[in-house]
């Protein structure tokens, strides 16, 4: 899994992570670095550390470039199924509840 094995940035860059191998044939996605407001965000949430938690869960690949897992929202304290696909340096993050009928989609940049 070496295309989703760097660091990311969310589209505000109020948020960055380090995707690695978090088990066998598993990617996670864990906070680096968070601004102010993301962390403010998060203790409303009921998420107390944002840097250090595990927003992108148990990806595994499904076929070259996309990967299915749980992402963790921390302001909403919830986890949701995901898919994500990698395309050179974005990385297209989807999540969704009720069975796939609301969705949302976020575009994260490779920053190393």
């Amino acid at each position: 899994m070496p295309g989703a094995a760097s660091e990311w940035r969310n589209p505000k860059d109020s948020v960055r992570i380090r995707f690695s191998p978090c088990g066998q044939d598993r990617m996670c996605g864990i906070v680096t670095w968070a601004s102010d407001k993301a962390k403010a965000d998060a203790r409303r949430g009921g998420t107390d550390q944002l840097v250090g938690t595990n927003l992108f869960r148990n990806f595994k690949r499904v076929a070259p470039g996309e990967y299915k897992g749980h992402v963790f929202v921390p302001d909403m304290n919830r986890t949701f199924s995901g898919h994500m696909e990698i395309k050179g340096d974005s990385m297209i993050g989807k999540g969704c509840v009720l069975a796939g009928l609301i969705c949302k989609q976020q575009v994260w940049t490779r920053i190393s």
